[in-house]
């Protein structure tokens, strides 16, 4: 259509500069186009250069209602392409004797008409049909006021996608904001920066903005969480760009996703060069116990990618192992990955996979970790935690395990529950193997992790979509936080460096205050704390701290080659008596009807409890 609509008007522009050229005479027409060959030479000399042009250009394939400024440049190239091939095609015929234009005026007149019948109703189309589009979506959803952070190339990109792309016409571009202050008051775009970051909450009060989208991915994280923190006093729904990579290689508007958390917290994320470390991993058998779990899939997904010989999930819960699984096998097909059913409490189970598997390395991260739920069914933590951990640990000496590493945890120091003292009997018990075996068993012990299954972020989100309240145990309680993925990078490079014996403590960065947490999470997801969503204290529940620990006051602590790891020295402790304290805890921990408290504290003095 659009190749049939430039041969007609560039014909009828052509014929159109050579009257205006001959004062609309026919005597001046005859004299210029005196024959019909001469007619049809002239016409082919004039249209074909740009239909060819633009053929090869592939123009004639672009979506003009979707164009982007490279198309209309290359458009706008066109016509003065042709005028070049008209004007070099009169200076031959000149010389050559074939027919040409024989008045210069008209060579003038044709690039100018050219131009305007070329460019002029392809940019006339997309306005059109971005005006008639916006209309019918505005018809049909309420359109949403979004303001955009950043006037750089991401912005560009992300401002043309959403004003040519019908879907997302319902989000209408009321301004941008950029710290360069020679930008304020200009447009990008169409869409006029109205401010520096200081202006945010002002803008967006003033033009009632309902979605902040930050697009700046290049900005270092500091003055990232600095201005989301500014945007998350507005009360708007926060997106961002996903990456810098993305902007660059064309991210689209539906690219956009909700800011995380963690973007909020005050801390720098944790990133390790993996390659060179866990090379101990490649062409052995590895075993994850709990491999289903919010920490165990994930190093499960970190361990594969450097090519075990066999990766071993074990779990109890089948579906959990099912999703890892397949996951697994879809994203790495070469991949040898055996999902088992099973429980560290079975010792038949346990013996029988040892047995039949060999592994070389073991990862042991199951265990009942509700510190809340624990405190009502104690004896579990005791079964599940501390035997399986015994169980597991059994096995891996027996079965000639090269290296065992215990997932642990900040609540194993001077534990106010029974979770945090059975995690405690957990790393006894790998210290006791430890000095025994030839296997390296070693404990790795950090805080919180981000959205991990039954976390405070995930229940905070469903009270907020449930319109609230969100409920803190305390005003002043605080937490350690590390993403899964971080905290999964550090334990396998805490495994690395395991030699035997040690309780490896992994640096948290700073504590976050809960309450704090809440704020955010509220804000993010644009609703204003204390006016939409209300924030209840429920106070402290069972055995839970107003604060966590790393390390107990006894344990000395020694620096790594890493940082962000550190080794607790062991506590001293008698081997005999702790094997009689256990079996004193196993006798009794299958009657619900006794309360094992004074026996865990008699195992672990450290232990407060309830009063």
């Amino acid at each position: 259509m659009w190749m049939l609509y430039d041969v007609f008007m560039l014909t009828l522009s052509l014929v159109t500069s050579i009257m205006i050229g001959v004062n609309f005479t026919m005597s001046g027409w005859i004299a210029i186009v005196d024959n019909l060959y001469t007619c049809c030479v002239i016409l082919v000399s004039a249209v074909l250069p740009h239909v060819l042009f633009m053929f090869f250009t592939k123009r004639y394939k672009v979506i003009w209602k979707y164009a982007s400024p490279v198309d209309y440049m290359v458009l706008a190239t066109s016509p003065v392409f042709a005028f070049v091939f008209l004007v070099l095609q009169g200076l031959i015929g000149r010389i050559a004797g074939f027919p040409y234009l024989k008045m210069k005026s008209v060579y003038v007149v044709y690039l100018i008409l050219s131009m305007a019948v070329v460019v002029a109703p392809r940019i006339a189309f997309k306005l059109y049909s971005k005006l008639y589009g916006r209309k019918n979506v505005a018809s049909v959803a309420k359109t949403k006021k979004t303001m955009i952070i950043g006037a750089g190339e991401a912005a560009q990109i992300l401002i043309n996608d959403i004003v040519s792309n019908k879907s997302l016409a319902k989000n209408e571009i009321i301004c941008a904001i950029d710290d360069d202050e020679t930008k304020v008051g200009k447009f990008i775009n169409g869409v006029r920066i109205a401010g520096t970051r200081d202006d945010i909450v002002a803008c967006a009060k003033k033009y009632a903005i309902d979605t902040i989208v930050f697009a700046i991915p290049s900005m270092s994280r500091n003055e990232r969480r600095e201005v989301l923190e500014i945007c998350s006093k507005t009360g708007c729904q926060l997106k961002t760009m996903p990456s810098i990579d993305d902007a660059i290689n064309g991210i689209s508007g539906t690219g956009v996703t909700d800011v995380k958390i963690e973007d909020l917290l005050e801390r720098v994320p944790i990133k390790l060069d993996m390659k060179e470390k866990m090379s101990y991993v490649t062409g052995k058998i590895v075993m994850v116990t709990g491999g289903g779990g919010s920490i165990g899939s994930e190093l499960c997904r970190q361990i594969v990618r450097y090519n075990p010989k066999l990766l071993i999930i074990l779990d109890v819960y089948e579906n959990n192992a099912y999703d890892i699984q397949n996951e697994l096998k879809t994203d790495y097909p070469e991949a040898n990955v055996l999902a088992l059913i099973g429980s560290v409490r079975d010792s038949i189970r346990m013996e029988n996979v040892f047995a039949k598997y060999r592994p070389e390395i073991v990862y042991h991260a199951a265990a009942h970790k509700h510190v809340p739920l624990m405190e009502d069914s104690s004896n579990e933590a005791i079964k599940n935690n501390v035997f399986g951990t015994y169980k597991t640990a059994e096995m891996a000496h027996k079965y000639g395990t090269q290296r065992f590493v215990l997932i642990s945890t900040d609540k194993a120091v001077n534990p106010t529950n029974v979770m945090g003292a059975s995690k405690r009997m957990c790393e006894m018990v790998v210290q006791s193997f430890a000095r025994k075996s030839k296997t390296e068993f070693v404990a790795v012990r950090f805080g919180n992790v981000l959205g991990s299954n039954g976390s405070v972020i995930p229940l905070f989100k469903k009270q907020i979509e449930q319109g609230g309240p969100v409920k803190v145990t305390h005003p002043d309680i605080i937490r350690y936080f590390m993403t899964i993925p971080e905290a999964v990078s550090l334990v396998l490079t805490a495994g690395a460096m395991a030699k035997g014996g040690e309780i490896f403590v992994l640096d948290m960065g700073k504590p976050v205050k809960i309450l704090d947490l809440a704020k955010n999470m509220i804000r993010l997801m644009g609703y204003k704390v204390d006016e939409d969503i209300k924030i209840e204290f429920s106070g402290l529940r069972p055995g839970e701290k107003l604060y966590e620990e790393l390390l107990m006051g006894e344990e000395g602590l020694r620096n790594t080659e890493n940082d962000l790891i550190h080794v607790g020295k062991p506590i001293e402790f008698d081997e005999e008596w702790f094997s009689e304290r256990l079996e004193n805890l196993k006798s009794v921990m299958y009657d619900d009807s006794v309360d094992i408290r004074s026996l865990i504290h008699e195992i672990v003095p450290t232990y407060k409890m309830p009063q």
